[in-house]
């Protein structure tokens, strides 16, 4: 019988290098962040769910490839739907700003988390 918790870990996505470095320098500064979250219409790059945000990291083709634009505008779509909204950062902005990324980053989540889970009696 074949192992089910192997088919799992097969099926799991890596992040790209540039997804993975944010996902490190956000975590370095507190906020919890999935990777490859699967939404049940599309896998999120990174998600900080007690925010709400989706983070998409982009090549190149997510701004030069108009079939791309348009299925990423749909994914927007169910994202919004659910809840979430979705930010997108190219790789290159990533690899010449991670530092400058992630504090403004990590600072809009604990913002946006303030705003969310504010409970008015």
């Amino acid at each position: 019988m074949p192992d089910s918790t192997l088919n799992i870990v097969k099926k799991f996505r890596n992040p790209t290098k540039e997804a993975g470095d944010l996902k490190t320098a956000l975590e370095e500064k507190g906020v919890r962040v999935l990777v490859e979250l699967h939404d049940g219409h599309k896998h999120v790059d990174l998600a900080i769910p007690r925010a709400k945000i989706n983070v998409e990291v982009d090549g190149i083709q997510h701004l030069t490839n108009p079939a791309q634009i348009v299925a990423d505008l749909s994914r927007g779509y169910y994202s919004h739907k659910n809840g979430y909204d979705t930010m997108h950062i190219p790789n290159e902005m990533i690899r010449l700003h991670l530092g400058d990324i992630s504090n403004a980053l990590a600072e809009a989540s604990k913002i946006r988390e303030r705003k969310l889970y504010v409970h008015v009696d």
